[in-house]
């Protein structure tokens, strides 16, 4: 897999949210930023297991995204991070990336993956990027494809 092309194709499903009213509209990158608009999403870390199937048919990759909300107001932040973990809705950023998995029998992000999923939200706290702290949390997604 191309993890470049699969990290910017990641980012350009998330862009497909839609915010409540009155939210900036969410900026999404598949690469870490140097500076954050929030609401910001961003694929950063990730781990490969090689090999999966015989004959580097398969490797299996765990894809660590992350979104941060600006805090200017804390239960306003708290919401719209919220609907953005969401497992379904408009906001939901696991249902715009899953989306991304293409019709039954079709590859997933346009040809890139085999297929792909949202397996959990984890590390919902405050994060510091750039010396200002943001609310935030972590996606990870599970990526299968040819090696």
């Amino acid at each position: 897999m191309d993890m470049s092309a699969v990290r910017a194709a990641i980012a350009d499903a998330a862009r497909a949210v839609v915010l409540p009213a009155g939210i900036a509209r969410l900026t999404a990158t598949g690469y870490v930023p140097d500076a954050v608009t929030p609401p910001c999403f961003f694929t950063a870390d990730y781990t490969i297991d090689f090999d999966k199937a015989m004959g580097r048919a398969l490797d299996e990759v765990e894809l660590t995204c992350q979104v941060l909300v600006g805090i200017a107001d804390d239960r306003a932040a708290q919401r719209t991070l919220d609907s953005l973990l969401a497992g379904s809705g408009p906001s939901s950023l696991k249902a715009a990336i899953e989306a991304a998995r293409g019709a039954p029998g079709d590859y997933a992000l346009g040809g890139l993956a085999h297929d792909l999923h949202v397996m959990r939200v984890q590390g919902y706290r405050w994060y510091e990027h750039q010396g200002t702290t943001y609310l935030g949390a972590e996606l990870v997604v599970k990526i299968i494809g040819e090696g």
